[in-house]
């Protein structure tokens, strides 16, 4: 599920990660996901999109997923952040 590239996980270079869970979630949920952008899709569900350091701040995301009992739908790497575009 998790695709892991050269690029994640090197130090102060984040990647770009999608998460998408099941149901809308109202405006009371940014301050949980504050370095997270957090769209609602039309197909009733929400995808949370932003820059992760590296695999554990990423399952620390995870991690407050579970915690809340939100569904878990997808993970997704999108790609390099903005300052890996001069290390390529």
């Amino acid at each position: 599920m998790l695709n892991t590239s050269d690029q994640d996980g090197q130090a102060g270079h984040p990647t770009i990660y999608q998460i998408r869970v099941k149901s809308h979630l109202g405006r009371q949920w940014t301050d949980r996901f504050e370095e997270l952008s957090i769209t609602l899709e039309a197909d009733g569900t929400t995808l949370l999109t932003g820059p992760v350091v590296d695999q554990a701040a990423l399952y620390g995301i995870l991690r407050k997923v579970r915690d809340l009992g939100l569904v878990l739908l997808a993970v997704n790497l999108v790609g390099a952040g903005p300052q890996d575009a001069s290390d390529n």
